[in-house]
């Protein structure tokens, strides 16, 4: 169970392809491979009132389409549960294995499951619960309590949007009691899924990451741009974009050349935009503007919007340094792809993080929200290019450790087996 339409499904079904999580198409893919051990079906979300058949053969695999409330994450539809029970009745699965606690389905797919003769496992990927606490990530409080006029009209305030991932927060507590099994990777997650869920074994397995990032050209000080920076998402206080931004105006003074170039939505909007600003910006990107314009920085940050894998791989190669400054993650797939290119890396030490950087040795770690320690990682990257350049060399190679995809593929067929061994001993 996954939470959007693989590639294949989509583009057979007329829908434009996501580039988020592109480790799941990976996934899949090898998953396919060993056709001959495992029989594939996968179950994708469609928003309510899209025409599309609920059940197809494709690629080798049986899909199944159930309806959620995609704009809604924080909703949980009961009817969802009436769905996953049709089609656990058509496929009498062995395991039901969901990617993922951040979306109702989840809840939804093991409330279905319940009494019938399956395994259920569960894969972490962030922890809402986590995402709640942190979410201000430090702003001011006048900026926590303000809503623009586009919030007010959306119902879509920072406060709002916290009571959102507090929201989803219980779904996923739920969802985590309802698991039989629980997959994870870092230190932070174990602790926090048996923070809910003590009884549930707990395995770890690594993340297989998308394929354009284990061949082709690596970093080299030499084709990166000058003090040039890369980061990715911005578009939520957790994310750290004005911890960055502040950063940025320490570096300026030193560095007049610095440029910011961000992926992911822009909630800033240009600096020329024709489009009135209280129609489409939000609290957030008004503080961040604010922020721009005080440290005279629009010439210095681009938001680049969404972008391919080929166009990500193309933005860590050109940086000078990739930074996370994020004050909450578990295992960003940013910083993975990053260690996988051999960029030097800068990150918050906060989550899991730490679990996949060893501070000093393949990159640099600062504490979360402290823009002084982020500009003061980022000048000695500058300053330093051979360390940075080892920093570079030693998290490649540890990421082709983490992220190689046929030992993780193995170990997810380890834990596929320990559960049918489990399941048949009942």
């Amino acid at each position: 169970v996954v939470n959007l339409m693989l590639p294949v499904f989509a583009q057979a079904n007329g829908f434009k392809a996501s580039v988020r999580e592109g480790w799941l198409a990976g996934l899949y893919q090898a998953l396919k491979e060993r056709s001959g051990e495992v029989e594939l079906s996968v179950a994708v979300p469609s928003p309510a009132g899209v025409d599309i058949n609920p059940r197809q053969e494709l690629d080798g695999a049986r899909w199944y389409v159930f309806c959620e409330d995609l704009a809604h994450p924080e909703k949980y539809d009961t009817s969802m549960e009436a769905s996953f029970a049709e089609i656990c009745a058509d496929l009498e699965p062995d395991i039901v294995h969901v990617f993922g606690t951040e979306f109702p389905h989840a809840r939804a797919a093991f409330t279905a499951a319940q009494g019938r003769n399956c395994s259920t496992l569960i894969g972490i990927q962030g922890f809402c619960g986590g995402i709640a606490k942190a979410y201000m990530a430090g702003l001011p409080e006048r900026v926590q309590r303000s809503a623009t006029f586009r919030d007010v009209i959306k119902r879509d305030s920072l406060a709002d949007q916290k009571r959102k991932f507090e929201a989803r927060a219980e779904n996923e507590k739920r969802a985590l009691l309802l698991a039989g099994n629980i997959t994870g990777r870092t230190d932070y997650d174990r602790q926090a899924a048996h923070g809910i869920n003590p009884k549930a074994p707990y395995y770890s397995m690594n993340e297989t990451l998308r394929k354009e990032f284990y061949s082709g050209a690596v970093w080299s000080a030499g084709s990166a741009v000058p003090h040039r920076i890369f980061m990715t998402q911005g578009d939520i206080p957790l994310k750290g974009f004005h911890h960055m931004i502040e950063a940025l105006s320490i570096l300026k003074k030193k560095y007049p050349d610095v440029s910011l170039t961000v992926a992911g939505n822009s909630v800033i909007t240009g600096k020329g935009s024709r489009i009135p600003l209280f129609l489409k910006i939000g609290e957030y990107g008004a503080y961040l503007r604010k922020l721009i314009g005080k440290y005279d920085l629009w010439e210095n940050i681009t938001v680049a919007g969404s972008l391919s894998a080929l166009q990500m791989k193309e933005q860590y190669l050109s940086a000078n340094v990739f930074v996370c400054p994020s004050v909450i993650e578990n295992s960003p797939n940013s910083l993975g792809e990053a260690m996988l290119t051999g960029v030097p890396v800068v990150a918050s030490k906060t989550g899991g993080i730490p679990s996949m950087v060893t501070d000093g040795k393949e990159g640099m770690l600062v504490p979360p929200g402290d823009p002084e320690a982020l500009a003061a990682a980022v000048t000695q990257m500058f300053r330093e290019p051979v360390i940075a350049g080892i920093y570079g060399e030693n998290a490649r190679a540890r990421a082709l450790v983490t992220h190689d995809p046929e030992k993780n593929t193995r170990r997810l067929f380890e834990i596929y087996d320990a559960l049918i061994a489990d399941k048949n001993r009942m």
